[in-house]
């Protein structure tokens, strides 16, 4: 297979995900309730937690009001913005029928469920974005002490709620339910991964379990990234840990995501 062809291929694989994101994201700029979920609940969620964050005791933690906010303003984009309204993606692009037809075509599947959550992602890394500086301009915060562990984070969790998502509609048969299904996973990482309570301020035994969490990982890497509270070891820690649930759930869609109808 000579470079040129090696090419070829690569950049009709990137035409083929760009042309069928874009109609994906026609389709979302369309829909009233995706783009409620999408643009506007992280935002209110994020502000509703001032007042709790301010009660929070982080004596002993190295974390401020602003540390906490911030970062739990990237769990609140990835946890709406990506994995709740991507399973209803999948799932409705599913029952529809668009997902078989598209199949038959030359796109394959990675560049179907790539294309299928490319808006999405786009959208929630600029949030990201807006919400990470402009949280920082609002709460007088210092630049990240490791910038390029945030970016990480970010992109990670990018990745692993994108694949959890595609799982995740395995279980849903209808576009309702498909309303409920992300439910318990939401809970799970608002509660247990450090998004409303830094894992910090946990008893140290729940900490600890809490960290194997989907969530956690990406929180602790951009939370303990922007505050300089995370060393080498806890680096490392949460890299792996993130890093196997981003694989994991890749390799489970490849194995049981359902591209057929459930009626």
């Amino acid at each position: 297979m000579t470079t040129t062809t090696v090419a070829h291929g690569r950049v009709s694989t990137l035409s083929r995900i760009t042309a069928l994101g874009r109609a994906e994201l026609t389709l979302l700029l369309r829909s009233k309730a995706s783009l409620f979920t999408v643009l506007f609940l992280p935002v209110i969620f994020t502000f509703a937690m001032r007042q709790p964050a301010d009660e929070l005791d982080l004596a002993g933690t190295g974390l401020t009001v602003g540390t906490v906010l911030v970062p739990a303003s990237i769990g609140f984009v990835l946890i709406f913005a990506v994995y709740s309204n991507l399973v209803g993606v999948y799932v409705a692009r599913r029952e529809e029928l668009v997902l078989k037809r598209l199949r038959t075509g030359e796109a394959n599947d990675a560049e179907l469920l790539s294309a299928n959550a490319l808006p999405s992602m786009i959208v929630a890394l600029v949030q990201s974005v807006l919400l990470l500086v402009g949280g920082a301009a609002v709460l007088d915060l210092e630049a990240p002490q490791r910038f390029d562990l945030v970016v990480v984070g970010v992109l990670l969790g990018l990745v692993m709620m994108s694949a959890l998502a595609a799982l995740s509609s395995r279980f849903a048969g209808t576009t309702e339910s498909a309303q409920l299904i992300p439910l318990p996973m939401m809970m799970v990482s608002m509660l247990g991964s450090g998004v409303f309570v830094p894992l910090e301020v946990l008893p140290d035994k729940l900490a600890e379990i809490c960290r194997f969490l989907p969530l956690s990982p990406v929180m602790e890497l951009v939370r303990g990234g922007w505050a300089g509270t995370l060393e080498g070891g806890d680096i490392a820690a949460a890299l792996v840990i993130g890093l196997a649930w981003a694989v994991g759930s890749v390799l489970a869609v490849r194995r049981w995501f359902r591209w057929e109808p459930r009626s």
